[in-house]
């Protein structure tokens, strides 16, 4: 894991948050684009990044997508998260994110948001942590505050919610329920 700051200041940070807000392709998918024989486009998720987010929320933050694209897959996982924002098929990530801080009253350092790829350097640039798969692009790995050790679409949001939680301190009390009768 790459750090552009130390793991205190993580925490002071991580301990203000009050969203997780992510990119889709190349964060909760593998970046790949499928497309059926009907020209439908596919997603393929990964279970663990589910339950970190559903995790995350139980903890009391709220999480959302900022997507430049949207689909009919996208939709459906984001109804069975239970998400909080859903903001899609917007190419101009800043304005996007300038206009979901007004629509949920929320503030920029209070919102981590993970991205992949250059569409996505204003909104890391303006939000109170920053993420990025390992396989983002060089641009963004070297702009954010953590490189994390997995790669999109292969649970790396669980690796970010994890993070996040027991930097907060609420991790032990999210997996409790969990744990209890081990």
């Amino acid at each position: 894991m790459i750090s552009m700051i130390s793991d205190d200041e993580l925490a002071r940070r991580a301990r203000d948050l009050e969203w997780i807000l992510l990119d889709v392709d190349g964060v909760l998918t593998d970046g790949r684009l499928v497309y059926g024989a009907e020209g439908e486009q596919w997603k393929v998720f990964h279970v663990h990044d589910g339950v970190g987010l559903k995790l995350a929320h139980d903890a009391g933050l709220k999480v959302g997508i900022l997507s430049g694209r949207g689909n009919a897959a996208l939709e459906a996982r984001s109804k069975e998260i239970g998400l909080d924002a859903v903001v899609e098929g917007r190419h101009d990530k800043d304005a996007a994110f300038t206009e979901f801080l007004a629509q949920h009253g929320a503030a920029p350092e209070r919102v981590a948001y993970m991205g992949d790829d250059l569409l996505d350097l204003p909104v890391l640039r303006r939000c109170g942590l920053s993420f990025a798969p390992a396989d983002a692009a060089l641009e963004v790995r070297e702009r954010v505050h953590r490189v994390l050790t997995r790669p999109g679409g292969r649970a790396v949001v669980r690796e970010m919610c994890e993070l996040i939680l027991r930097a907060r301190g609420d991790w032990d009390r999210a997996v409790a329920h969990l744990l209890a009768d081990w």
